[in-house]
């Protein structure tokens, strides 16, 4: 599996090609609209939630896009504390403010606090997803310099990919070959003057695979937050299998030579939920022909997944299926609509995790971050349930009932949680027989307790952990001087 990784973009002035076919003024213009950012960020720890790690300094790049708007991706300022800014030929550095973030497709708007930086500046404009094998620039600042860059690149690729900021959502990415390591994200790719993506991940195995968003991408983030607000990517909430076996399709009744893919399952509160079913078999999506490995064309140049026309969409919009059922073809249509049921498996940023500790046991909502703060802690004993319960939260409907499992996934020691080991790493199912549907829940239950004892029960277990509540609350007092927690 290739594996990808948010960059920085290391940019080197190519002496062996043109910057443009057009006047050297061209650049100038392109110049005079990319900015240099300086972030100290801070992030949370989900292991350690009481704690922060240290503030660290890094830098991006961005641009202007009109209306004093600074675009770049949102890891470049994610967990920040304080962003500067500063263009071309400025000696004074600029606070900004973060208006916008996406953290589903890695790009945030920003904005300079003081009008004096957008003196004698210039925006870009956006333009289309080019052509393969057509070359393009991309412009941004090397680590530590203060001088604009730039590299020239072939577009290879053009194909839907994870977004390794969130580590869930996929979108169209476009693959060039320009030679990018560590120094600018959030640079703008140029090509016939105008932006076509935005330079942010590489491909950390094969050489000089770079990956840029495509002003398709940047164009739906932007319409998103007209209204003030960001709203997010619809999901389709199904999964689908190719039908490439000959057998299989004739074994469905698939009549000779009409193209699609079967539905294999329908994951609840998607789009979907309600409408298709599993053994559908999906022909077209909004009048687009879907090929028997699930692809669409996007135009003369590639295939796509066929769900990278709901990616096109906003909440509200219709999506229209094709679909033959029952040994006949029908027209099945539904509004496209989010999933928050998938927020808790994106990496989280900018806010702190929050816990419950009872006698020193830790509590949380299972996460992304969670999840991987714990596998690295070496404490997995007894995980299968953690790990199957993250995997399956979503597709076996646990979430029509619960907005979220709460993971009693490390303890601080003490004498009162002595015999606790063997409940590490297990769902709490409830306490004192109420049923704990979210964090809340069981913060709830314990401050309004009156009872002796705390009767823990946990999914799948039928012997519960009992604690005395007193003898808890007084440990939790000295768990916290102990332990250092705030």
């Amino acid at each position: 599996m290739q594996i990808l990784k948010s960059c920085l973009i290391v940019l080197v002035f190519s002496l062996h090609f043109p910057l443009f076919s057009e006047e050297r003024s061209d650049f100038d213009h392109v110049r005079k609209a990319v900015v240099q950012i300086k972030v100290y960020s801070q992030a949370f720890s989900a292991f350690t939630p009481w704690a922060t790690d240290g503030v660290r300094a890094s830098s991006g790049t961005g641009f202007l896009i009109g209306n004093k708007r600074i675009l770049t991706n949102a890891h470049v300022i994610s967990n920040a504390k304080y962003v500067q800014v500063q263009r071309y030929n400025q000696t004074e550095w600029y606070r900004v403010k973060i208006l916008h973030v996406a953290h589903d497709c890695d790009l945030a708007v920003l904005e300079a606090e003081d009008p004096e930086f957008y003196k004698d500046s210039t925006d870009l404009s956006l333009g289309e997803i080019p052509e393969l094998n057509s070359s393009l620039i991309v412009v941004g600042y090397p680590i530590g310099g203060n001088k604009v860059s730039v590299t020239r690149g072939i577009v290879s690729r053009k194909e839907q990919s994870k977004y390794e900021h969130s580590s869930v959502d996929s979108h169209l990415v476009l693959q060039v070959d320009a030679a990018i390591n560590p120094g600018n994200s959030g640079g703008p790719a140029i090509q016939n003057n105008k932006v076509v993506g935005v330079a942010f991940q590489v491909a950390t195995k094969g050489e000089n695979i770079g990956y840029l968003i495509p002003t398709k991408v940047i164009r739906h983030f932007l319409k998103d937050i007209e209204d003030g607000k960001y709203d997010g990517y619809v999901e389709l909430g199904i999964g689908t299998f190719n039908s490439f076996n000959t057998s299989l399709r004739k074994a469905k009744g698939i009549p000779e030579g009409l193209e699609g893919v079967f539905v294999t399952r329908i994951l609840p509160n998607g789009s979907a939920d309600g409408y298709l079913k599993e053994g559908d078999y999906l022909t077209e999506i909004d009048g687009l022909t879907i090929g028997r490995n699930g692809t669409i064309t996007l135009d003369k140049d590639a295939r796509v997944d066929f769900t990278e026309t709901v990616d096109d969409k906003y909440s509200g919009e219709p999506i229209r299926f094709k679909v033959f059922r029952n040994g006949k073809l029908i027209d099945v249509e539904f509004k496209a609509k989010r999933m928050p049921d998938f927020d808790f498996m994106r990496n989280r940023y900018d806010n702190p995790f929050d816990y419950s500790m009872i006698g020193g046991l830790l509590f949380q909502e299972m996460t992304r971050d969670l999840l991987g703060a714990w596998s690295r802690s070496g404490s997995t004993s007894g995980g299968s349930q953690f790990l199957y319960r993250y995997d399956y939260f979503i597709e076996d409907g646990i979430g029509r009932t619960k907005k979220a499992d709460v993971v009693l996934y490390r303890k601080l020691a003490h004498p009162v949680n002595s015999s606790s080991d063997y409940f590490l790493n297990l769902v709490l199912e409830s306490v004192n027989g109420e049923p704990i549907n979210s964090l809340a829940d069981l913060k709830r239950i314990i401050s309004e307790s009156k009872s002796k004892f705390l009767k823990l029960k946990f999914l799948n277990i039928d012997l519960p952990l009992i604690l005395d509540r007193e003898e808890t609350q007084k440990a939790d007092s000295q768990i916290r001087s102990t332990y250092g927690l705030e």
